[in-house]
């Protein structure tokens, strides 16, 4: 299906491209002929080993057209963390719904904006980044995406600012978006000694099947330090892609965490460069899936400069004939001395079906650092399991609330209490049945 997208771009060029400037052209014509390079990924790619994207890659998937204007603002509730108060930009079937969206609680210094009002209205605002943090090289969906890239949120925080509350953005796929594809393109720049949190929701309202194709582009300035939370509550017939590129600067701090249910197929990139002395990235995520869904986490720290820290903890839990795949990788240049890395994925099966293909790297070039990683793939504690049975709790119960106690382990990492109290909410009432209250 390469031709047919390569084919596709000539459409959307001739009619969207005339008003775009010169260089945003010239992007967009970049991502095609990158793609056109490296078609889809296959297995023989080593990146794309243990997941296949022929779904994908064999379907016909037509650019979607917007919100359907059918969705009230009580659909969206479920996935707001009970905070009205949060400021909130909200895209339907890829693009930017203002009825469903509240900015207005943004704090001073910080913008958001949908990438489609800034390409139109203030495209020098965006210009110095879009295109330029992300690379194309070895990335068919990220090539693809820039190529096609049509709306998304452009969130840029001030020097000096101190956001007191997070911003939201949801993503949310009604029925309308079946055989459907989003290209959506974030923008993130955290100013120099800035702080904020920032969360992106990627959520379904109903079963229909789609692909989401994002990339997110951060910008992480010297002495800042960005909270950055991925969502993927998808419908479990979607296809979902999606891939983040943050460049930290001196002494920055970049928080990530990836909390991964839906889809019934997902892949998720998570690529940082720690370019400046003394900055540092934490990366944790949690996926869970069941039935045949498949889940790739792939993450990639970049130490470039010295004295700089990296602390990484993933886990996963696999049930049905569920797949799942984590590939990390901590590469360490000859400069970067003084590096401190843990990398940490821990995985639990509780069918004999389920897969997990794990695959933490360290790659190093220096000799005065200190790094370790390790991964564990294993069923629940007999033991524990016999001893809560033994004090007269079902088996069933038991199993279950020891998965939940092994997911809640790194959902504690979430500092921000609105979304760690919903995620365990969420997480609990998967494991146990129990409906818990908001």
């Amino acid at each position: 299906m390469t031709a047919a997208y390569v084919e596709d771009f000539t459409t959307f060029s001739t009619n969207g491209g005339r008003a775009e400037p010169a260089w945003l052209r010239e992007t967009r014509r970049a991502g095609i002929e990158k793609f056109a390079e490296l078609g889809f990924p296959t297995p023989r790619n080593e990146d794309w080993h243990f997941t296949s994207v022929a779904p994908i890659a064999e379907s016909v998937f037509s650019p979607l057209r917007g919100a359907s204007g059918q969705i009230a603002p009580t659909a969206l509730v479920p996935f707001t963390f009970a905070q009205s108060a949060w400021p909130l930009l909200v895209f339907v079937n890829g693009r930017y719904d203002a009825s469903l969206s509240t900015p207005g609680a943004l704090a001073k210094g910080v913008r958001a904006i949908d990438l489609a009002s800034a390409l139109r209205n203030e495209p020098a605002l965006i210009e110095p980044w879009l295109g330029k943090l992300s690379p194309l090289d070895g990335r068919s969906f990220s090539a693809l995406n820039t190529a096609f890239m049509s709306d998304g949120a452009v969130i840029h925080i001030a020097p000096d600012t101190e956001a007191p509350i997070p911003l939201h953005v949801i993503f949310v796929s009604d029925a309308n978006a079946a055989k459907g594809v989003a290209h959506l393109r974030n923008l993130i720049v955290a100013g120099r000694n800035s702080k904020a949190t920032v969360i992106e929701s990627y959520v379904s309202l109903g079963d229909s099947g789609y692909f989401t194709n994002a990339v997110t582009e951060v910008k992480v300035d010297a002495g800042a330090t960005l909270t950055h939370y991925k969502i993927q509550r998808e419908s479990q017939r979607a296809f979902h892609v999606h891939t983040i590129d943050a460049q930290q600067a001196r002494d920055s701090h970049y928080v990530s965490f990836s909390f991964a249910t839906g889809a019934a197929l997902s892949r998720t990139n998570i690529y940082t460069n720690l370019d400046g002395e003394g900055c540092g990235a934490t990366l944790n995520g949690l996926y869970m899936a069941d039935d045949e869904q498949h889940v790739d986490h792939q993450t990639n720290i970049v130490h470039s400069q010295p004295n700089c820290f990296s602390r990484e903890i993933y886990k996963g839990i696999l049930s049905g004939a569920a797949h799942g795949v984590f590939n990390g990788k901590v590469y360490v240049y000859p400069i970067a001395q003084k590096t401190d890395g843990k990398q940490t994925n821990n995985n639990l099966l509780l069918s004999e079906r389920a897969r997990i293909d794990t695959k933490p790297q360290l790659e190093i070039y220096a000799d005065d650092v200190r790094c370790t990683h390790g991964a564990t793939v294993g069923r629940l504690d007999e033991m524990a399991l016999f001893y809560m049975k033994s004090r007269g709790v079902s088996a069933d119960k038991a199993t279950r609330l020891l998965t939940y106690a092994f997911a809640a382990d790194v959902l504690e990492t979430i500092e921000v209490e609105a979304v760690r109290t919903e995620l365990e909410r969420a997480t609990l009432e998967r494991f146990t049945g129990a409906s818990v209250a908001r």
